[in-house]
């Protein structure tokens, strides 16, 4: 059995305090490495194919569909290439992968992973 917070509970101070310390880390890691050019999306990142649903922030427009701010970037990059490659299914999410290349999602991971992640 899975234990579930009711949608109006607060979530631990904890997991709050880790998650804004990943976001500073990443944007910390993001400004070293890239500049503080990266406030914006690359033009190469595709993310006009994910904002109605997760945001150009990450963050779901709907609770069904999922945060991608803040989520590990190999992570993003393997399910995103699975519903590319039609290793998983999902009926909204195929048609706008189907034409993704290598480079477009591993830019996509990296917009979303430097994000900040919201706590729910």
């Amino acid at each position: 059995m899975t234990f579930r917070r009711p949608p109006d509970s607060r979530p631990p101070r904890r997991a709050v305090a880790e998650c804004a310390l990943r976001a500073l880390l990443r944007a910390l890691a993001a400004t070293l490495v890239t500049g503080p050019a990266a406030a914006a999306p690359p033009a190469q990142a595709k993310v006009h194919l994910c904002v109605a649903c997760h945001g150009e922030d990450g963050i779901g427009r709907d609770p069904s569909w999922p945060n991608l701010a803040g989520q590990k970037p190999d992570y993003l990059a393997r399910q995103i290439a699975a519903f590319r490659d039609g290793t998983r299914r999902n009926d909204m999410m195929v048609p706008l992968v189907a034409e993704l290349s290598d480079a477009d999602i591993e830019a996509l991971a990296a917009w979303y992973a430097a994000q900040p992640c919201a706590a729910r």
